[in-house]
């Protein structure tokens, strides 16, 4: 089941049904704004294996041009999404689908810093199985001491994604 209420954080186990949601939604973003994307990309922790998560589909939507995003955003909202800015989260353009939060997209421009970096943490987690139970453990904890603070939620995970990106 996805969507996670406004303000909440909690983690439910992995299921494949995830990589199943994101290509569904994947083939439904290109068909709307083909020409300006690079590549789609799963992010984030439903993006990995065996891996509890906040029922919630991370996508990146990779783009020539960050402007190009402009062109973007009323196809995207034609499928239920809300543009949110750009002064959500740093260097993408940043939409949400569904009053339980469902789905969620980071448009980056190719070459994106941010972009790079989601997806080499996402990619050792998937190849390292004893750093993605660390992590599993780690958010467990965390989530349960802030159900109501998604931000120190997320800043309470950042050392240990720092200290993984720095490996790579």
């Amino acid at each position: 089941m996805l969507g996670l209420p406004k303000g909440e954080v909690f983690l439910t186990p992995w299921t494949e049904e995830w990589e199943k949601e994101f290509l569904l939604e994947k083939g439904e973003i290109q068909k709307k704004i083909s020409k300006y994307i690079v590549d789609v990309h799963h992010i984030g922790s439903t993006a990995v294996n065996y891996l509890s998560a906040k029922p919630i589909i991370d996508i990146a939507v990779e783009i020539h041009k960050f402007s190009d995003a402009e062109y973007c955003i009323s196809h995207l909202e034609s499928l239920g999404y809300s543009y949110r800015g750009t002064n959500i989260l740093p260097d993408r353009h940043y939409f949400s689908k569904g009053e339980l939060r469902t789905h969620q997209i980071h448009m980056f421009q190719s070459g994106s810093k941010y972009l790079i970096d989601q997806l080499k943490f996402r990619d050792y987690l998937r190849s390292n199985d004893e750093a993605r139970i660390e992590y599993e453990t780690l958010k467990q904890k965390i989530s349960a001491a802030n159900k109501n603070n998604k931000h120190k939620y997320t800043e309470e995970k950042s050392d240990f994604v720092k200290c993984i990106l720095e490996k790579n």
